[in-house]
């Protein structure tokens, strides 16, 4: 891995407003050449936003593949965040006590046609820390693909970062879970075929949906009686599903999803390589990561594992959605000192939003 130009070139904003208590928000980016797993030497652009005071502990956040730099709102950029509810005054995202921390994935401006391993982000995250002069994060949080991402920082580059917060990713993809981002992609490929790149992202992004949630949700939000439009039966959770396609269509380039959602296949991650403290956050009900792959990974860090469970009915999407019980999670974790090597975990951990027990 080499770096081009690593001193990043910050971009401002026509007024520099502060927040309360000095708060900042600050963009920027910077070129890198990363010697990609499996396409060899690649030059990229790494945009990234950071957000708090300059001598406070970093955290990096780190979303699903649809999230981004923008986090949280701030008076610099006062646009909602991917994250917006889980980072605030009181919360353990903390912007006043905490600097926070995060970029756009590679791959993510559609620019690269080419296979990107979550290492490879682990990689651009380790250019990005140096090039902003960060030895150390005190944190790493991943949720979905992030958690992916941090399991191969911690794999990578362990010296980077005291701990590692895991939510809703394990050490490798379910074949199931696979198969459905298969035919996600594969619908992708009819609609470019049919000259209609739109509408098979579309199409793809409403599978997704529906992987992402569960059944009982729908069973709540969409209970009605089918509707006859224009002689065609269209069911109630039509009008979500459409809605929802055509925000990610609006948003996302073709490549930027095939890329990064085959990246999530790519994964794989030593438990036993893992070299930091790391809290493992599962979900009852996620139909994309199963508790069990979840166990799993805990069972293979050993003494620096530790699992929490979630009761949600959300499913995969319940990190978006139970933002005050992962905010909870969080300061457990982050606020606590850091767990040694070695040290002794007896797995009657709770979560302490839904007093489930570790399992």
């Amino acid at each position: 891995m080499s770096v081009v130009n690593a001193k990043p070139q910050t971009s401002f904003p026509q007024t520099t407003a502060r927040v309360d208590r000095g708060v900042r928000a600050v963009r920027g980016e910077f070129p890198v050449v990363l010697a990609l797993r499996h396409a060899g030497p690649r030059s990229v652009i790494l945009r990234y936003e950071v957000q708090g005071p300059a001598d406070a502990p970093v955290v990096f956040v780190a979303g699903g593949i649809s999230a981004h730099r923008h986090i949280a709102a701030s008076v610099e950029f006062p646009e909602k965040g991917w994250a917006n509810e889980l980072v605030g005054a009181g919360r353990a995202l903390d912007p006043a006590q905490r600097r926070i921390l995060a970029f756009d994935f590679v791959g993510a401006d559609g620019k690269l046609d080419a296979p990107i391993d979550p290492a490879d982000q682990a990689d651009a995250i380790a250019a990005l820390l140096d090039a902003l002069e960060i030895e150390r994060l005190q944190a790493f949080v991943g949720y979905s693909y992030g958690a992916l991402v941090g399991q191969h920082l911690a794999v990578r580059h362990p010296h980077r970062l005291g701990k590692l917060i895991a939510v809703s990713g394990a050490h490798k993809p379910h074949p199931f879970a696979a198969a459905w981002r298969a035919l996600q992609r594969k619908s992708v490929a009819l609609g470019q075929l049919q000259c209609a790149d739109q509408q098979g992202l579309s199409l793809a992004r409403q599978f997704a949906m529906l992987s992402y949630r569960t059944p009982e949700e729908f069973g709540e939000r969409f209970d009605a009686l089918p509707e006859i439009v224009n002689g065609r039966v269209r069911v109630a959770a039509e009008d979500y599903l459409d809605a929802a396609g055509a925000q990610y269509v609006a948003r996302t380039p073709v490549t930027a999803f095939l890329r990064l959602s085959e990246s999530i296949d790519l994964h794989r991650a030593d438990p036993q390589q893992i070299g930091v403290p790391t809290t493992v956050v599962a979900v009852e009900g996620d139909r994309l990561v199963p508790l069990a792959d979840h166990v799993a990974l805990v069972e293979g860090l050993g003494t620096l594992g530790h699992l929490r469970i979630v009761r949600s009915p959300y499913g995969h999407d319940a990190f978006l959605k139970e933002t005050d019980r992962i905010d909870a999670i969080l300061k457990a974790v982050i606020d606590e000192p850091a767990r040694r090597a070695g040290a002794a975990n007896d797995g009657t951990a709770f979560d302490h939003a839904s007093r489930i027990p570790n399992l």
